[in-house]
């Protein structure tokens, strides 16, 4: 249903069953797949593509024009996933052609009131973004990370997946999946064992990654031999790939 005081623009592509609040705008060069709720007070800007199920509560801000200096309003674009929630105040920005002109979210992502998503940021899936989380262009959050309330990231930075950031952090560097980081700035303190734990990691896989933790921060390696110990260890424990695709790729360097 569609309250007959928002405003939807008749370009936009909505499914029949999407629910719209009173007071929200819809542009055009926007699609919203069925089951998707939209609140009250909520714009989405397009070129933006949001999947089945999500629930956009109000006074967001979906899919608008970047805080980029350097965007010349070229067509950009935001795609959400599936079963995300985006709660109270918060903001997801399009890509800009600087990068790869688009923004990406997952899906089961839960994004807390007034958390912010840049421009040309790529979210996996079954992330936990608190309050007032602030997430800076070009950043990549690996599947089932948690960052805690207020935690901000830099512009270009890596979080590995099943990361969890203490309240107020600041990330100005990646962080290697499964760590645990908190600070200003961040550093690391051991690993996310009971968030492992909980989604099934055997002890013997938590045991091998807590063995690569201690690889990257405990014998003093450079990021090159640390990469190369934890390939050898990787043959037999795959769960380690995560951690060295985020070393491999890393540009700013590591949290240490």
């Amino acid at each position: 249903m569609i309250d007959s005081r928002a405003i939807v623009d008749p370009a936009a592509k909505i499914a029949a069953d999407v629910e719209i609040g009173p007071f929200s705008i819809i542009g055009p060069d926007v699609e919203i797949d069925s089951g998707t709720v939209i609140g009250p007070h909520a714009v989405v800007r397009g070129p933006t593509r949001i999947g089945k199920n999500n629930r956009i509560f109000q006074f967001t801000s979906v899919g608008e024009d970047c805080q980029d200096k350097k965007y010349a309003g070229e067509p950009t674009e935001l795609v959400i996933g599936d079963n995300n929630v985006i709660r109270e105040g918060v903001t997801i920005h399009r890509g800009t052609v600087q990068d790869n002109s688009i923004t990406i979210i997952g899906s089961n992502n839960l994004f807390m009131a007034n958390a912010h998503v840049a421009h040309d940021c790529v979210i996996g899936d079954n992330i936990i973004m608190a309050n007032n989380v602030a997430v800076a262009g070009h950043v990549h959050v690996g599947d089932w990370a948690i960052l805690g309330g207020f935690t901000a990231v830099h512009q270009f930075c890596h979080i590995g997946a099943h990361v969890m950031c203490g309240a107020g952090s600041v990330v100005l560097k990646d962080i290697p999946a499964y760590v645990m980081a908190n600070g200003n700035s961040a550093q690391p303190h051991g690993i996310n064992s009971e968030g492992l734990k909980r989604r099934g990691y055997s002890a013997d896989s938590i045991m091998a990654i807590k063995r690569a933790y201690k690889v990257i921060y405990r014998q003093k390696l450079t990021l090159e031999q640390a990469v190369e110990t934890l390939q050898e260890m990787a043959v037999d424990v795959p769960e380690l790939e995560p951690m060295i695709s985020v070393l491999q790729a890393s540009n700013r360097g590591i949290i240490r």
